[in-house]
């Protein structure tokens, strides 16, 4: 298969990861409406069988429903995961390197790390009612970057051209997706009201965030030096107040700030979830923002 059948071939499969993700959040949208106790069983422990109850007005039939548009749509899910992970291996095929060179790639690699992020704590813990939230999440993600970031299968710049694209990136792309995941708790979060609520506890919510960027971390420390080590090679310096590198640094600094609040002051609940949502932000701004924005050595969004 030619390398421009490979890109058409990647395209396509980007478009289906879209469509899947849609079916799937609204699957979980309908579990999440319709299955009572899911949003009472507890976030972040072991995973056990989710009861479901009768619901008001036809009680086991909305309940059995509920139990099977939860099922079908993690099935679906999966299958988008697949679907997402063939672009990703047949876009890196195509252009015979790694496959996030440009931002049309980087932005499909962290939805695909936001959603491995999800599923893989799905497997452990019982986290599936964030999966509406995270599956939109990764559909507009993948549709932002057809429409406004689609970048032709090519070459990338010579800066670009080195092995360490496969460990800085990959690590900031890691990072990425499960800051990704505890900022979508966060802003459930601060969404949920104190009442009856189909959503866990703001207690559960905060939880399934720490641990998140707990993991997420030490990744992104990793990724920032490794992205200094990477500029000494490629530009004859480790720091050069480039955007790229302050953002990085800024984003750091947040979610250590983040971090240290919770360990040394003891901050819980809004407060602590604030300081996250604003550590978030500056994620967003550094992955997205700067890119586009801002002129400097790390400007390959080529839109």
């Amino acid at each position: 298969m030619s390398a421009e059948q490979l890109a058409g071939l990647s395209d396509l499969f980007v478009v289906a990861a879209v469509l899947l993700y849609v079916f799937a959040m609204v699957a979980f949208a309908i579990e999440l409406a319709f299955g009572k106790g899911i949003a009472d069983k507890a976030a972040v422990v072991e995973k056990e069988p989710v009861a479901v109850g009768a619901g008001a007005g036809g009680g086991a039939d909305k309940g059995l429903g509920a139990v099977r548009a939860g099922k079908l749509a993690l099935v679906l899910a999966w299958v988008g995961w697949a679907a997402h992970l063939t672009a990703i291996a047949t876009r890196g095929l195509a252009v015979d390197r790694w496959p996030w060179g440009n931002m049309y790639e980087f932005v499909v690699a962290i939805c695909f790390a936001a959603v491995t992020a999800f599923l893989g704590s799905q497997l452990r813990y019982n986290v599936r009612f964030l999966g509406a939230f995270v599956m939109v999440a990764a559909a507009l993600g993948l549709g932002l970057a057809v429409k406004f970031f689609y970048t032709a299968a090519g070459p990338v710049v010579p800066a670009l051209n080195s092995y360490w694209i496969a460990i800085h990136v990959t690590a900031a792309i890691v990072a990425s997706g499960l800051f990704t995941m505890a900022g979508v708790s966060g802003i459930l979060y601060l969404v949920r009201g104190d009442g009856v609520s189909r959503l866990p506890s703001r207690a559960d919510l905060e939880r399934v965030a720490h641990r998140a960027i707990v993991l997420a971390f030490p990744v992104w420390t990793f990724a920032v030096i490794a992205g200094a080590l990477w500029a000494d090679r490629a530009w004859g310096r480790y720091w050069g107040w480039d955007p790229k590198e302050v953002w990085s640094f800024i984003t750091w600094v947040a979610y250590a700030a983040y971090l240290h609040a919770k360990v040394t002051a003891g901050w819980r609940g809004r407060a602590a979830t604030i300081v996250q949502l604003v550590a978030f932000a500056c994620l967003l701004f550094n992955l997205v923002g700067v890119n586009i924005f801002i002129s400097g050595l790390h400007s390959y969004a080529d839109v």
